[in-house]
C-alpha cells in the first residue's frame, strides 16, 4: 500500500487521520509524545456492549463526541497504521492476514489511532484547540533537535512510511497531550493549611528535626595499657597540641590519628553503644576513658556541643506545600485516567473483526486481555504458561495504623499464610465449632 493512501473518498479529503504511533524508535523526538499521559491509557476499563450506533459504511471503528472526522477510522486507517507499525519494527513489508505478527501488529496500531482519537475528544471537551501555524512551529523545533539537515528527515520519512500529514497528526497530537496534561495540574487541589499542618507535625522528628551533635577527640586502642597511658598523658594536658602528639603515639583510628584525634559533627546515634551514650552525657573539656566498644578501648574529650534544633514550620511550608501538591496532582491524574478510559470506552463502537478491549461492544469472557488464552483451557497440549495471572485477584489493604499524612496509602499488608488449625478451604469448618468459625486464641501460660 501506498505512504501516501488517504482516507475513503465520502469525505472528499485525502491524507486525513493517521496514527498516533512513534514517528521513530531510534531518534525523533515525537517518540515521547503522551508522555505517561498515553501509556496510562492501558488501565481501561472492560465495558459490555450498550447498544451500538450504526458505523458509517466505509469505517471499522467509530469514535462518538471527537470533532470533524476524527472519530470515524476507516480499513485504510488501520492497514496504513499498520504499515508504520512494521517499519518502525525494522520489517520492509507489512506482514499479511494470517501471520501471528499480523493480529499483533493490528492491535498495535488500532490502539494508536483510538489513542489519538481519544485525546482529540478529550481536548474538544476542554476547549483546547491547535492551529496549524502551532503544528509548524513545533515541527521546526523538532526537526532542528532530531535531525541534521532535511535530506535526513527526508530520508527518515522514506524509511518510516510517514507521509507529511502523518507527522503533522502527531505533532499536533503531542501538543494536545501537554496542554490536557497542564490544565491537569491546574484543575488538581491545592494542599490545604491543616493538610501541611498535619504533614509537619507527623514530619517533625524524622524530617525537620536535626539530632543533637558533638565535636570530640578520642584516641581508640585495642591494647587497654596503651589506652590507659594516653589517658594519663591527657591528664596533665589535654591541649590541641598534646592531643595532637597522643593521638600520633597510641591511637589506631586511621581517620583521626593524624588530626589530633579530632571528629566532627558526631550526631546522637550515630557511632556505637556504649561510647555514644558517654559521648553525649560528657560535659565539654572533661577527658574519659577508657571505655570498652567494638572498636577498642577509647579515650576521649568532648571539644564542643550543638543541641538538638526542630526547624519552625514557617521555615519549611513551601517544601511541605511542594511534596503534598505532588502526591494530589498524582492522586488526582490517576482518577483522571481511570474516568477517562472508562469515558471513552463507552464511546467507542468496532465492526466486526476489529473489536478490542478499547471497544463498548467488547464482550468480556472475564479473563484479563493480557493472559494467553490457554492459560483458561482444561487441558493445554503444551501445558499451561507459567505466566498464568492467579485464579483470584489479591487485594493488599494498607497495615492498620500506618495511613499518615506521610504514607497516605500506607504501608502494603501482604496477605499472610493460614496459622496452624486455620480452615484452608471456604466452607471447611473447625472441628467441633459452627461453621467458618475459628478456636479463640489459647491463654498464655503462667
Amino acid at each position: 500500500m501506498s505512504p501516501d493512501r488517504g482516507r475513503r473518498g465520502k469525505s472528499g479529503k485525502s491524507g486525513g487521520r493517521r496514527p498516533s504511533g512513534p514517528l521513530a524508535a531510534h531518534r525523533l523526538g515525537l517518540a515521547i509524545f503522551g508522555l505517561a499521559f498515553v501509556v496510562l491509557f492501558a488501565m481501561v476499563a472492560l465495558a459490555e456492549g450498550v447498544g451500538d450506533p450504526s458505523i458509517p459504511s466505509g469505517d471499522v471503528i467509530l469514535v462518538e463526541n471527537v470533532p470533524g472526522d476524527a472519530g470515524d477510522i476507516a480499513e485504510a486507517d488501520v492497514d496504513h497504521a499498520i504499515e508504520l507499525a512494521a517499519a518502525q519494527g525494522g520489517e520492509k513489508t507489512a506482514p499479511k492476514p494470517g501471520d501471528p505478527k499480523y493480529d499483533e501488529l493490528r492491535k498495535t496500531a488500532t490502539d494508536s489511532l483510538l489513542e489519538a482519537a481519544w485525546i482529540e475528544g478529550q481536548a474538544a471537551e476542554w476547549g483546547i484547540e491547535v492551529t496549524d501555524a502551532e503544528i509548524a512551529k513545533e515541527l521546526k523545533k523538532v526537526k532542528k533537535e532530531s535531525f541534521k539537515s532535511e535530506a535526513e528527515f527526508q530520508k527518515f520519512l522514506k524509511e518510516s512510511h510517514y507521509t507529511p500529514a502523518d507527522v503533522n497528526d502527531r505533532v499536533k497530537i503531542q501538543i494536545l497531550s501537554t496542554q490536557l496534561q497542564e490544565q491537569l495540574k491546574e484543575k488538581a487541589p491545592a494542599p490545604t493549611g491543616g493538610q501541611i499542618a498535619n504533614y509537619y507535625e507527623a514530619a517533625k522528628s524524622s524530617q525537620f528535626t536535626q539530632k543533637p551533635s558533638r565535636e570530640v577527640r578520642l584516641v581508640v586502642n585495642k591494647d587497654l595499657a596503651k589506652a590507659k597511658e594516653a589517658r594519663a598523658a591527657l591528664d596533665s594536658d589535654n591541649s590541641a597540641a598534646n592531643w595532637s602528639k597522643v593521638a600520633k603515639k597510641y591511637s589506631e583510628d586511621a581517620t583521626t590519628k593524624e588530626s589530633g584525634g579530632l571528629k566532627k559533627n558526631v550526631a546522637e546515634g550515630s557511632i556505637e553503644e556504649p561510647l555514644n551514650k558517654a559521648i553525649f552525657r560528657t560535659p565539654e573539656g572533661r577527658v574519659e576513658g577508657p571505655l570498652k566498644s567494638n572498636r577498642g578501648y577509647t579515650v576521649f574529650e568532648v571539644v564542643d556541643s550543638t543541641p538538638e534544633t526542630v526547624a519552625e514550620l514557617k521555615s519549611v511550608e513551601n517544601q511541605i506545600q511542594a511534596t503534598l501538591a505532588q502526591q494530589l496532582e498524582q492522586e488526582y491524574f490517576a482518577g483522571f485516567v481511570s474516568s477517562f478510559s472508562s469515558q471513552w470506552t463507552s464511546r467507542t463502537f468496532c465492526a466486526d473483526g476489529f473489536v478490542t478491549e478499547r471497544c463498548a461492544n467488547f464482550k468480556s469472557d472475564g479473563h484479563p486481555a493480557i493472559a494467553p488464552a490457554t492459560c483458561y483451557e482444561a487441558d493445554p497440549k503444551a501445558g499451561r504458561p507459567e505466566n498464568c495471572p492467579a485464579p483470584v485477584t489479591q487485594l493488599i489493604p494498607a497495615l492498620p495504623g500506618s495511613v499518615s499524612p506521610l504514607e497516605p496509602k500506607g504501608k502494603p499488608l501482604a496477605q499472610r499464610p493460614h496459622p496452624a488449625g486455620e480452615p484452608k478451604e471456604a466452607g471447611e469448618a473447625a472441628a467441633g465449632l459452627p461453621e467458618g468459625e475459628l478456636p479463640p486464641p489459647e491463654a498464655p501460660s503462667e
